[in-house]
């Protein structure tokens, strides 16, 4: 965890925007794998960590915002439990750890919440994801509406990154870049997908963290969530890897990197790829505080639609193209999302509050409907820029089938790349006072003359 005088200052900051009621915060406990007693590996809740820094099962934290104290709820460990686990620090010491000096059982919480709701205070808690903790707040509570006003200080609150979490963010980049390095020296012709799969769960695993979400990595990139690792690699293949570092403090690494086989790019492959490329270089170059992350979105999309044309894929004009979502064959994502202590930051709490506040409305358009971050950009935000084209046959075919766009896409052309796959590059963007910069102190290998001499030479 971080030194106590970062939590504190945390609580503070949310007392100062909360002036009425208690804040719940429930903690995460174990969920059974396949019989109680065999449970996954234990991931805290987000904001409980943030707020209450304690990394175990059964835990909940209340901030009484009328009387500005802060209470911990947890049950200290009987003999039963020392047999199995040892000696465990007192739920008095890991309070004390946080800069909380008021403690209380956890069958006591109950009778804490019944007392405040008969007097009429109003109990504000963020929206559950767990099927658990909505049954803990259903005894608690009974009927439930989660507080916006919570919701929205606590996004407000994360969503600038302190420095200690971007020195936090910058240490464990290097994890991430020996995960994708890893990927790019492993794959080579007769290898199997799952193999490399196993090397980069294993590195996280040897740093005391775990993968951030389920890697990502097929030859078949066209599937933008690609889980399926059973594919036998061969020469040429275009391999896309998607993966993440997931650290002991919950904070989250992010980023994609695609490549053939053995590392020699056919002259098509090196088409598409420089288009992305070009794409993630302006954005990073673009970005910066004031500027709406959905302008760095289309930016990305008229850079690839521009390169489309070149090519002969797509016609017309770029700026009607994208207009009309026309690039969105290509590229059916939105840009990026904001990253921090969970991979999608804060999704769990309404991705478009995240994502857009009060400031945007989401579009209904296919392809930038599924932009995930779009707000004004700040000093202090964390966002991913992930640019991708692919060539997606089921939509191909509706598309063709439907003349959807007929006037900015050239299917005969098309038909060239059906069996293409898709290429995505994805990096993790610091905005900073004047621009932004790419977090940790190496970029993964990005450019063609790199990938070609790292590639398959494991």
């Amino acid at each position: 965890m971080f030194e106590k005088r970062v939590y504190i200052n945390r609580r503070q900051k949310l007392h100062q925007k909360m002036d009425s009621g208690i804040g719940l915060f429930l903690g995460n406990t174990y969920v059974p794998y396949n019989y109680p007693a065999n449970p996954f590996k234990f991931r805290q809740d987000s904001s409980f960590s943030y707020f209450f820094g304690i990394n175990l099962s059964g835990y909940a934290g209340i901030m009484d915002f009328e009387e500005g104290k802060d209470v911990i709820f947890g049950n200290d460990i009987e003999i039963e439990d020392i047999i199995w686990m040892g000696p465990q620090p007192s739920v008095r010491e890991l309070a004390s750890n946080v800069g909380i000096h008021n403690t209380k059982p956890f069958d006591q919480l109950a009778d804490y919440i019944k007392t405040a709701i008969n007097k009429g205070i109003k109990i504000h808690f963020l929206p559950p994801y767990r099927a658990k903790t909505k049954l803990q707040l259903q005894g608690l509570i009974g009927d439930y509406i989660p507080s916006e006003k919570l919701i929205k200080s606590v996004i407000d609150l994360r969503l600038i990154k302190e420095k200690v979490e971007i020195d936090h963010l910058d240490q464990i980049m290097s994890i991430g870049y020996e995960m994708h390095v890893t990927a790019m020296l492993m794959a080579k012709e007769g290898v199997y997908e799952r193999e490399i799969v196993g090397a980069m769960e294993g590195i996280a695993a040897s740093y005391d963290g775990g993968v951030s979400f389920p890697i990502i990595l097929s030859k078949h990139g066209e599937i933008l969530h690609n889980e399926n690792h059973e594919n036998l690699l061969k020469n040429g293949d275009l391999l896309l890897v998607d993966a993440g570092f997931d650290s002991p403090l919950g904070y989250a690494t992010d980023h994609t990197r695609t490549f053939p086989v053995s590392g020699k790019y056919s002259e098509m492959q090196r088409n598409i790829y420089e288009i992305v490329l070009a794409a993630n270089d302006a954005i990073h170059k673009a970005s910066k505080p004031g500027i709406q992350y959905k302008e760095m979105h289309f930016l990305a999309c008229k850079i690839i639609a521009d390169g489309l044309i070149n090519l002969g894929i797509m016609k017309g004009n770029v700026e009607e193209a994208v207009a009309m979502g026309a690039h969105a064959l290509f590229m059916p994502h939105g840009l990026g999302h904001a990253m921090g202590m969970d991979v999608h930051d804060m999704e769990g709490l309404g991705e478009t509050l995240v994502g857009y506040g009060d400031e945007l409305e989401r579009s209904s358009q296919f392809g930038t409907a599924y932009l995930r971050f779009a707000r004004t950009l700040e000093e202090g935000h964390v966002v991913t820029n992930e640019p991708g084209i692919y060539f997606i046959p089921a939509l191909i075919d509706k598309w063709k089938s439907e003349k959807i766009n007929n006037d900015f896409i050239n299917f005969t052309e098309l038909e060239k790349y059906i069996e293409f796959g898709g290429v995505r590059l994805e990096d993790d963007l610091l905005i900073t006072e004047e621009g932004s910069r790419n977090l940790g102190e190496n970029r993964i290998p990005i450019y063609i003359d790199e990938l070609e001499k790292i590639v398959g030479g494991k």
